[in-house]
Formats: structure tokens, C-alpha cells, sequence
């Protein structure tokens, strides 16, 4: 990408690129001096103009790669959307190239340290909550009135536990035990039990759901501990004395957890996710290739970095399966995009319908060019592992995890699977929290920085605003990453936001 200048109009992201990217509005009928044109439309901020002819067919290039065709004949100085760009007819293939060699990593004594809560298996938390996980959507109701009761209580902040978190959710019954869809609630709920973030756990049923306790118990050859506990409503008379058993229970967990303080660890103990959140037209930009530079420090810190959500790595897949260690793992990631190909057909819908309207509005016209923006969190390092969703992640380094683009039920995948570590780049100015995980918000403009502040963490729109690059701002992410996993708080997390975005991905029939 060319250097940034804040006297820029546009952007122009490769010498090949068909489009340039614009600054700020362009008028109609403006000079765009770094390009030669006039603009002979009016050109919304994030949004494409085109830099020469096209003809129908032509392939329309941003980032030096295929966004789409031009559906009707563009002239240079014109607005390049969805009015006059369509998906191209594939971009898919099976064709493998030779794997890359595992990157490197920095030895044990060179890695950066953080301030995390050591667990008896060895794995490290960067918050230190008690979770109470409701089997089904009738237990939900319980589940949140105990968490409600312990709302700033004198015995926890005694123990240091930093909180009671709710996980509820509105699946658990009616639907086929052998179906992808409970197999995902059953990983979520329990990856969720053990992730390092969560010091105890209480599981609630109500007693007569498909999500059997005992079945879950059963397949992860769980027994109840002093920080683990479970039990039906139906078995303990009903929601008041079920509550008031929880609440003995949870003060049972939290004693038996006791005062836990925290230690110097290595960060190769941090396991983060990348996700991002309406996207617009600088997400590819900024924010994104900035936390894909922070993932890069990450894993040659010898930690675990989560790029997820299938759908919008669509058009992009080739520059990952470039950099698979093994042609298993490459092979593992065309299975999964197969599979959401058959998956999206057999419900009446495509990959392409993917871009949301705020997306659209924000300057993203067509999947691919949505993915390959998206694909950039990722950054640079070997692709050394691909996962389904919620699968317990064991491998160090850059790692897949298959999941929806929708942003709580990608989030909750990467949870369940390990993450400790949310960071989240939006362009329009998504809001959630993810308990027990820190939520980290990058802004992709300066700005929706400024107007949504209270929710964001990083303004990286200063790549575009030609006040740093990207090197400089995924060295700001990454000390930031380090900062918070130490115990400062979020944005999301002042304001205790992240209760309600416990989405396990609800695939296949409910009866």
C-alpha cells in the first residue's frame, strides 16, 4: 500500500487495483489530483472510484486481487458499488500449493510477560470469573437471578473473582442430539466451563430437556468438584429453591477457589480472537492488516491468535491455504468452505448475501471484497491448524476456527474453543462484551472514533488520517492486548457490558 498522506483524497491500495478508495466524501465534478480524474459522481467516504475504463466482465481489483466484475460499463471517475459490480462467476479451486514451514518463534526467556491467573493445569486466565451455564433456555431465568444476586458482592471482590456470569441462551431442547447444531451447545457450554477465564462453574438444568446434564457429564467424563457443581430445577423443588441452592453453591465455589492474586506469565499463555464487526470500506485498511500485525508479535511470542468466520474469508481462502504447514490443514479449510457452500444452498441463500446493509453503506460491495479485508487480521505468519467450531484449540500460532460471520456466535466459538482474549475491529461502531473475556474495540476511522468514544478502545483511522502506519498501530494494539490481559479494563468491561452474547451457533431443526 502506498504511503498516507493526510493531504490524500484517495487511496490507492495496489498499482494494480482497478478502484481507489476515498478519503473523505469526494464531490461531484472534484479533482482528484493523485490519480489524474475527475470524480463524475459523488463518492461517500470508504466508498470506490474507478481509476480507468471498464467493460461489462472486466474484473474490478482492490488490494491487487478480484472484488467482483463490472455489471455494466464503468468510466474512469465513476462510483464502483453494487450498482455496477457483480460477484464473478467462481473464484474457487482445489489446486494446492507446497506447505510453508511452521514460523518461528522467539525462545522461552525472550517472550513478552503479562500479569494472568495461573490455573492448577497449567493454563493461564486473564479474568477470573465464576460462570453459571443453564442447559436450556428454561433454566435461564434462574441462571441470571443468581448471577443478579452476587451484582458487587463483598465476598467475591474478598476473594478477587471478578464476577458471577450468566451464559445463557435460547436453545437446549427440541432438537436432535446427533446434529451439528447440539453438537456445537454441548462444545460451547462446556468449553465456555473450562475456558482459563472461568475459575468455577455451576451448570443449571431444569430436568427434562434435551441437554441432559448427565449426557454432557457423561461424554467429557466430568465429575462435580469443589469449583464444579450441577443440578436440575425440576430436582430441587422449583425456581426459589433453586436459586437459593445456587447461590449457596456459587459461595461454596467461590471459597473453595479462594484469594487467587495474579503472576508474571509469558504471553505465549494468551490466546486471542480476531473478529470483526460492521466492517466499511476502510476495514482492510486500517484496523485490519494493524491487528493482523499484532497477531504476528503475538505468535512470535509463542501465542495463539484465532481468525474464525467461514463466510467471510470467502474469496480470500487462497491467500490463507498459501500459508497452511501441511496439505491437511489447507485441505481442513476447503472442507469447511465446501461445506457452508452446501450449507447456504440447501437454505435458499449464497455466500455474496453476506455483506450486511451497514456494510454496504460503509463502502463494502461484494463478499470477496468483505473477505479479503477481513482476512487481514490474520496477518502473516503459517496457518498451522483448522478447527470446527468450539473445538478445544491445542496448537500454538495462527489457527482457523470454522464459524458464522455473525459476531456473538463467532465470538462465542472462539470462547468456548480457549480464547482469553476478544479483539474486535469495527468500521460502523459495533458495541458488545463478551464475558469472561476482555473485549478489545478497534475503530476503523477516526471519525466513528470520535462520535462512539465511550465504546472504543483503539482509534486506528489514523492510518488513513496519515498520522501513523500500520506498524505503529499493531504495536499499539498488541501492548494494549498485553495491557488488559494484565487486568485493565476494556471499554465494554467499564461499563460491565458482555452478559448477553453467550450465542452458540443454532444449526439445523428445532421440533
Amino acid at each position: 500500500m502506498q504511503l498516507i498522506t493526510r493531504n490524500q483524497t484517495v487511496v490507492v491500495l495496489s498499482e494494480n487495483d482497478s478502484v481507489a478508495v476515498a478519503r473523505r466524501a469526494i464531490a461531484k465534478s472534484s479533482p482528484i489530483d493523485e490519480i489524474g480524474l475527475t470524480a463524475l459522481d459523488e463518492i461517500p467516504s470508504g466508498h470506490k472510484i474507478a481509476r480507468r475504463d471498464l467493460a461489462v466482465g472486466d474484473p474490478v481489483l482492490k488490494y491487487g486481487q478480484v472484488i467482483g466484475v463490472a455489471s455494466r460499463p464503468i468510466t474512469a471517475g465513476q462510483h464502483v458499488h453494487v450498482h455496477n459490480v457483480d460477484m464473478p462467476a467462481s473464484h474457487t479451486t482445489d489446486a494446492l500449493p507446497p506447505p510453508v514451514a511452521r514460523t518461528p518463534v522467539l525462545p522461552p526467556e525472550e517472550r513478552r510477560r503479562f500479569m494472568g491467573y495461573r490455573r492448577p493445569d497449567g493454563r493461564v486466565g486473564t479474568r477470573n470469573y465464576i460462570g453459571i451455564l443453564s442447559t436450556v433456555n428454561c433454566s435461564a431465568t434462574v441462571s441470571r437471578a443468581v448471577a443478579t444476586h452476587f451484582n458487587d458482592s463483598p465476598l467475591l471482590r474478598s476473594l478477587n473473582i471478578d464476577g458471577v456470569v450468566a451464559l445463557t441462551h435460547g436453545g437446549g431442547c427440541a432438537v436432535n442430539t446427533d446434529s451439528e447444531g447440539f453438537k456445537f451447545l454441548e462444545r460451547s457450554i462446556w468449553g465456555y466451563a473450562r475456558n482459563p477465564n472461568i475459575a468455577g462453574a455451576l451448570i443449571i438444568g431444569l430436568g427434562c430437556e434435551t441437554n441432559q446434564i448427565s449426557s454432557l457429564m457423561k461424554k467429557h467424563a466430568l465429575v462435580e468438584s469443589d469449583t464444579f457443581r450441577v443440578f436440575n430445577i425440576q430436582n430441587a423443588g422449583g425456581t426459589r429453591k433453586s436459586i437459593e441452592k445456587a447461590i449457596e453453591q456459587v459461595e461454596t465455589v467461590a471459597r473453595a477457589i479462594g484469594r487467587l492474586e495474579r503472576t508474571e506469565e509469558s504471553v505465549e499463555h494468551l490466546m486471542v480472537g480476531l473478529e470483526c464487526g460492521g466492517s466499511d470500506g476502510y476495514s482492510g485498511i486500517t484496523a485490519n492488516p494493524a491487528l493482523g500485525y499484532a497477531a504476528d508479535l503475538l505468535v512470535r511470542n509463542g501465542g495463539t491468535a484465532i481468525l474464525s468466520e467461514t463466510p467471510e474469508i470467502y474469496g480470500a481462502e487462497h491467500l490463507l491455504i498459501q500459508r497452511a504447514i501441511s496439505h491437511d490443514v489447507a485441505r481442513k479449510l476447503l472442507e469447511r468452505l465446501r461445506w457452508w457452500e452446501h450449507y447456504t444452498a440447501i437454505n435458499g441463500a449464497e455466500l455474496n448475501n453476506n455483506p450486511s446493509p451497514g456494510n454496504k453503506a460503509g463502502g463494502l460491495t461484494t463478499i470477496l471484497e468483505k473477505s479479503l479485508g477481513a482476512a487481514a487480521k490474520g496477518g502473516s505468519t503459517s496457518l498451522n491448524a483448522v478447527y470446527e467450531y468450539g473445538e478445544p484449540i491445542t496448537e500454538k500460532g495462527f489457527v482457523f476456527m470454522d464459524s458464522p460471520g455473525y459476531d456473538p456466535v463467532s465470538v462465542t466459538g472462539q470462547i468456548a474453543s480457549g480464547a482469553t482474549v476478544i479483539c474486535f475491529t469495527t468500521g460502523r461502531g459495533s458495541v458488545s462484551g463478551f464475558k469472561p473475556a476482555p473485549c478489545i474495540k478497534l475503530s476503523t476511522n477516526t471519525e466513528m472514533y470520535q462520535r462512539m468514544q465511550d465504546d472504543m478502545d483503539i482509534n486506528c483511522g489514523g492510518i488513513v488520517d496519515g498520522q501513523e502506519n500500520i506498524v505503529q498501530a499493531g504495536e499499539r494494539i498488541f501492548e494494549t492486548i498485553i495491557e488488559i490481559a494484565s487486568g485493565s479494563p476494556s471499554k465494554s468491561e467499564g461499563y460491565n457490558y458482555g452478559d448477553n452474547e453467550f450465542v452458540p451457533w443454532p444449526v439445523g431443526a428445532v421440533t
